[in-house]
């Protein structure tokens, strides 16, 4: 994201040395003036008749909130915790105890540990209740509050109260903060095939990936017969490392461009910007994705599926094609901004639209697949509409009848399927005995 952000800085500083120079752009200047007029009259009349007194800076930033909120479902402000949290997204570390938490019954209910952090070593359980900090009683507080003051310094030491379901009494954790590292990529090796699960694209998605490969070719002491890319349930994350992941398995060819309001304002990214080569020599690469593949995610999937590179398999990905640019607004703040589309290498938006699979695998071991409630990029409030004109028969449910996926959730599980797209995915691999990809059918 920083080349974006680069660009966006450096046009806003040059337009501060340019005067006016047009009866248009005075009457655009005007026209805002008159605006801010009615926005400061709204303001004063809050601020002296509203039935409580309100402070400036909760005024300020809903304002802000609202304004962003009118362009459309991805542009926001951050600052404070939510800042932190952006900052998680984009850096994959922070510093703090490994613990995934929510709120029930206004108790800090715990979710899971992270593997190897210090939440998980002392013993922290999922279904623990955290109950004080440092001595003082959280519950009934913000769950914010108690995430701010769980996470700190790495070195730092916090004091935890826990109330564990079926325990006598509470028990007492003296924790270490440390820097905790997510780990985007996830691999293993299942039935000679190389599982490559990504969750997030952070600023250490592409080199995991790498890592991924040399990892599964070394547990082998051979390569695999294919590999099986997830990216279900990816929200995305930063562009760079979309492209970094696509530049792994892709030898030549634009992996993306993105374009922004201006006709001539376009950006093209091609492989071979990164890794030389295909790391993958050729093999079946099957791309997983379901209605939670969105941006980053889908920006790989139409790379691999463009090129004929990798066969996309699952449901109609989320449809999310819109870049966000990351503006600093403080020591603790930013914007979060939509600056720009972005297009497949046969430029295909999928904003709305989404990926298509090429081959359509629905979750049959989930017994509500069919029942199951899904949103994506054209359900929300103020999404951004695709230019294209998308055919009303590309965003209709993905459900069909097909005597492949007849099998109901409990017959797959007394088999020992409990992941039938997977399962579905290393079968197609083994069936085609790890010879190099060719050219599956496009769009």
């Amino acid at each position: 994201m920083l080349r974006p952000l680069l660009q966006v800085t450096a046009a806003v500083s040059a337009l501060a040395l340019v005067p006016i120079a047009s009866g248009a752009m005075a009457g655009v200047d005007t026209n805002s003036y008159r605006e801010l007029d009615t926005f400061m009259e709204v303001f004063n009349q809050v601020k002296a008749n509203y039935v409580e007194k309100v402070d400036d800076q909760t005024l300020i930033k809903g304002a802000i909130q609202g304004m962003l909120a009118a362009l459309d479902p991805h542009s926001s402000y951050a600052d404070g915790l939510d800042f932190d949290n952006l900052k998680i997204q984009t850096d994959g570390n922070y510093g703090g105890l490994g613990l995934t938490v929510t709120q029930e019954d206004g108790a800090v209910k715990v979710i899971a540990p992270t593997e190897d952090t210090p939440a998980a070593r002392a013993g922290i359980k999922s279904g623990d209740f955290i109950t004080h900090l440092d001595g003082k009683f959280i519950v009934g507080g913000s769950l914010d509050e108690a995430i701010e003051q769980m996470r700190g310094q790495p070195g730092t030491k916090i004091n935890l109260t826990v109330v564990r379901p079926g325990a006598d009494k509470p028990l007492q954790f003296s924790l270490v903060r440390e820097i905790i590292v997510q780990k985007p990529v996830k691999w293993e090796v299942k039935n000679g095939v190389g599982y490559i699960n990504i969750n997030t694209f952070t600023a250490q998605t592409g080199a995991d990936t790498i890592k991924a490969i040399q990892g599964i070719d070394k547990q082998l002491g051979h390569k695999p017969l294919g590999y099986v890319v997830d990216l279900r349930e990816n929200g995305g994350g930063l562009l760079s490392e979309a492209i970094a992941v696509s530049d792994v398995f892709l030898g030549h060819g634009e992996i993306v461009s993105q374009r922004g309001r201006e006709k001539n304002d376009i950006e093209r990214y091609y492989a071979e910007s990164m890794v030389p080569g295909d790391l993958a020599k050729g093999l079946p690469v099957i791309v997983l994705v379901d209605s939670g593949t969105a941006s980053a995610s889908e920006i790989v999937a139409g790379a691999l599926q463009d090129h004929h590179r990798g066969l996309v398999m699952g449901v109609r990905s989320f449809g999310k094609g819109s870049v966000q640019t990351i503006l600093p607004m403080g020591q603790r703040a930013a914007l979060r901004l939509t600056t720009a589309r972005y297009f497949t290498p046969s430029g295909h938006s999928v904003q709305e639209g989404g990926i298509k699979p090429d081959l359509l695998v629905p979750q049959i071991s989930d017994p509500d697949y069919k029942d199951r409630t899904v949103i994506r990029e054209a359900d929300l409030r103020k999404h951004l509409i695709n230019a294209e004109k998308v055919d009303d028969a590309t965003l209709e449910d993905d459900a069909r009848t097909d005597p492949r996926f007849a099998q109901t959730a409990e017959q797959l599980k007394k088999q020992g399927i409990d992941d039938f797209q997977l399962h579905y995915a290393l079968q197609t691999i083994a069936r085609s005995g790890g010879k190099p990809q060719v050219a599956v059918k496009g769009r």
